[in-house]
């Protein structure tokens, strides 16, 4: 593929590189308009001037583009980052495709399989859910799904992964009879109640990480709503914080305008499996600006209360020492210093998301890709580092 000279252009500052592949998304806002820098158009303008016009905003904006050329795009990368201050911009870019059949650019519209990460959409809905007092967290799973063959676990231990249930992702494929058929939560459910899969653990004795217990969730914010999972989440929260290309993925339907296609590490799409028909733990699409606004949200009262929040951030496994842990909805880091990290990885057939939350002085990392790319969460220490905040450190694909 021949290489082209591309123009960054990041807050006014511009940088020159070479590039075999990328998108002119981010080339087109810095030549036709003022790049709009603030996602969340709550961010006061005294706030966005003092972050772009600081002299240490720049050094890290420098940083920042000279790590993307010679780490992330030299390691393969095909996506979208940003990493914001403040839920201001101070870096952000778009490579590669879309899709490797059609050769479409991924583009600030792109959005992303978010995999994991969608765990904080389901984790916060259930939340929204209790502070509207139509739910309790200490709420028996039996309340909602009556039939289910588990005893004493409630809402709260699904939530910080202490439920000690089975990963439907394992036992399925043993027992699920129709691999041309997407699987739904009720397929899933009924194929617990039938088969019984052994726990993993007792309730409440420790965590461990189970889309199970996502699945069960999305169940309960249908059965509690009212409404389908997807809907909910339109009008509870992609509609009021503006993130107009942001949805449940529905296997059985076209695919919509920008939703990227899945590939393989060698360019070759991964297929949809009979999985992709489950929600609460993976199947929300969004793009790096949309996430931004999501980020953002959780710092106002727009949607949450500051009661709410705390709950949601609360380490919730103490068997093990040490600074990771998990909330609701949330994987954590908490330090000694009272530095806090909140955030979610994710993977799902040949997408990577990254979404990482420095919330002692509001710093966001968002990294999507639709390529298989381990690099993109080893990309999380070092732009860490370049934001000031030694304790940056990936975690594993989920």
């Amino acid at each position: 593929m021949k290489a082209a000279l591309i123009v960054l252009t990041i807050s006014g500052i511009t940088f020159s590189a070479v590039s075999a592949c990328s998108s002119n998304a981010a080339n087109n806002r810095g030549k036709n308009k003022k790049q709009d820098t603030t996602i969340n158009k709550t961010v006061p303008d005294e706030v966005t001037t003092a972050v772009l016009n600081s002299p240490h905003t720049r050094a890290q904006q420098q940083e920042l583009a000279n790590f993307y050329q010679t780490q992330l795009l030299r390691g393969g990368f095909n996506g979208s980052i940003i990493v914001a201050k403040k839920g201001v911009v101070i870096f952000e870019q778009y490579h590669g495709l879309e899709n490797y059949r059609t050769k479409s650019l991924i583009t600030d519209s792109s959005s992303f399989q978010m995999a994991s990460v969608s765990k904080t959409f389901t984790g916060m809905g259930i939340m929204w859910l209790a502070e509207k007092q139509k739910l309790s967290l200490d709420d028996n799973i039996l309340k909602y799904i009556p039939g289910f063959p588990y005893k004493g676990i409630t809402l709260r231990m699904l939530l910080s992964h202490r439920s000690g249930l089975p990963n439907y992702l394992y036992f399925c494929d043993s027992i699920w009879p129709d691999k041309d058929k997407f699987l739904t939560n009720e397929d899933v459910i009924a194929l617990m109640e039938k088969h019984k899969p052994p726990v993993q653990h007792q309730p409440n004795t420790h965590f461990q990480y189970c889309n199970t217990n996502f699945m069960l969730l999305g169940t309960v914010i249908e059965k509690v709503s009212g409404q389908k999972y997807g809907t909910f989440m339109q009008q509870t929260f992609f509609e009021p914080l503006g993130m107009n290309n942001t949805f449940v993925y529905d296997p059985s339907t076209a695919a919509r305008p920008h939703q990227t296609v899945s590939h393989k590490y060698n360019g070759q799409a991964e297929p949809d499996t009979y999985f992709d028909g489950v929600i609460g733990d993976k199947g929300i699409y969004s793009t790096a600006q949309d996430m931004l606004k999501w980020d953002q949200a959780m710092y106002s009262d727009k949607i949450f209360s500051p009661e709410t929040i705390k709950a949601a951030y609360t380490p919730y496994s103490h068997e093990k020492a040490g600074v990771r842990n998990y909330g609701l909805g949330w994987r954590l880091m908490v330090y000694p210093d009272s530095t806090e990290i909140v955030y979610h990885n994710g993977w799902w057939h040949g997408n990577n998301t990254v979404f990482y939350r420095i919330i002692k002085d509001t710093t966001t990392i968002i990294i999507l890709g639709n390529k298989y790319n381990r690099n993109i969460y080893h990309a999380v220490k070092p732009i860490s580092a370049i934001m000031g905040h030694g304790n940056g450190d990936e975690e594993g694909e989920e």
